[in-house]
């Protein structure tokens, strides 16, 4: 656990759907929720990676009434107060926002939150943990806003860029850098430059502040959020708390923590500083069945699998389906997942479109298979 003032709490987000996961991610069990790499859920492996930092009590997840049922399930080491969940969703600003309500109730406007997504892979787990302690010491700083960046492996199109400045301070053996800017996807030319330049690294959602930045921060960019957020605070731990958060939800508005604040805040430092720590951890979102094979494949053309499996003249092929033996003759690069309702096959070129599949069940009756 870390010992320090101000206390420090990991706020884990855990309300995505993960439609890039059907058929095995289904709208109350979506990837992160999932054996999705390993034994345990990305969820689990989440919670156990920051245990050694963070006690029960100081470990959040905010998910939706959906899946929060799931959620306690799987996580029974923490109490029913730390699992929030959300009555609809309104994007990751409302809730962190909520997150910070409960804090500034259960804890102190002062206490540090590191806010985690639920459903990413982290190969380097110890120095992860090495880069979170130095990320909370610098968020401790007064008005400071930190977030991680990911060192770019390839000229990615899909994430968001930071920029840093030249010049950097090591912080418990880490490098921090003021922010110069956030970049949105960039087209392939400017994902090259981005990649070659080692000034730009991968936004992977990771941030750390104190409860009092994040609520300042509010109500300069979500005047509308902060009010409701601050009413809302007062009933939590009453009878009025379910009534109020519905009515609060009603009123937040439905943006990212990343177009709310860090990118205003980074246009304007006088208000108080960005930083962003790299972190060289082995790092992937999953985002797809082709991040999973991309993990899990040892070398290229390697067939991947959850079950037995015989391939005659097959390479490059994922298969899950772990009940039921595969045999594959003469297919590349397929992605193959079995589940006791359905089956995917698709080119694992194509594995992002799988959403796809989503949105048609959505508009012709498929409610059985989300």
């Amino acid at each position: 656990m870390i010992r320090n003032e101000p206390p420090a709490h990991a706020v884990i987000l855990a309300g995505g759907r993960g439609t890039r996961f059907w058929p095995r991610s289904r709208t109350r069990t979506p990837k992160q929720l999932l054996n999705i790499v390993g034994q345990q859920t990305m969820l689990e492996q989440t919670v156990e990676r920051m245990s050694p930092l963070f006690s029960p009590a100081h470990i959040w997840v905010v998910t939706n009434r959906e899946q929060a049922s799931a959620v306690r399930r799987q996580l029974p080491r923490l109490a029913a107060r730390n699992i929030l969940a959300e009555p609809a969703g309104r994007n990751t600003a409302a809730a962190i926002g909520l997150a910070a309500a409960h804090l500034l109730r259960a804890s102190t406007p002062e206490a540090l939150m590191a806010v985690l997504p639920s459903d990413h892979f982290i190969g380097r787990a110890a120095a992860y943990r090495r880069v979170v302690r130095a990320a909370l010491q610098v968020a401790a700083r007064p008005g400071a806003l930190v977030v991680l960046g990911i060192p770019p492996t390839r000229p990615e199109t899909g994430y968001g860029y930071i920029e840093r400045a030249k010049r950097g301070e090591v912080v418990r053996g880490a490098k921090a850098y003021s922010v110069q800017r956030f970049t949105e996807k960039p087209l392939l030319a400017q994902a090259r430059r981005y990649a070659q330049s080692g000034r730009y690294f991968w936004n992977a959602g990771m941030f750390f502040w104190r409860v009092s930045t994040l609520l300042d921060n509010l109500r300069r960019h979500l005047p509308k959020t902060h009010a409701s957020l601050l009413r809302l605070a007062e009933t939590i731990g009453t009878s009025r708390y379910r009534a109020a958060l519905e009515r609060a939800y009603a009123h937040l508005e439905n943006i990212s923590i990343d177009y709310a604040v860090l990118e205003p805040a980074s246009r304007d430092p006088r208000r108080g500083p960005v930083y962003v720590l790299p972190a060289d951890v082995d790092w992937s979102d999953i985002g797809s069945w082709a991040a999973v094979y991309e993990l899990l494949a040892r070398r290229p053309g390697e067939n991947a699998s959850a079950g037995r499996y015989l391939a005659l003249d097959a390479q490059g092929n994922f298969f899950w389906s772990p009940e039921k033996f595969v045999a594959a003759v003469g297919v590349h690069d397929l992605i193959v997942v079995e589940t006791p309702d359905a089956l995917l096959v698709c080119r694992r070129d194509r594995a992002q479109d799988v959403g796809r599949v989503v949105k048609w069940l959505e508009t012709h009756r498929g409610a059985s298979l989300l």
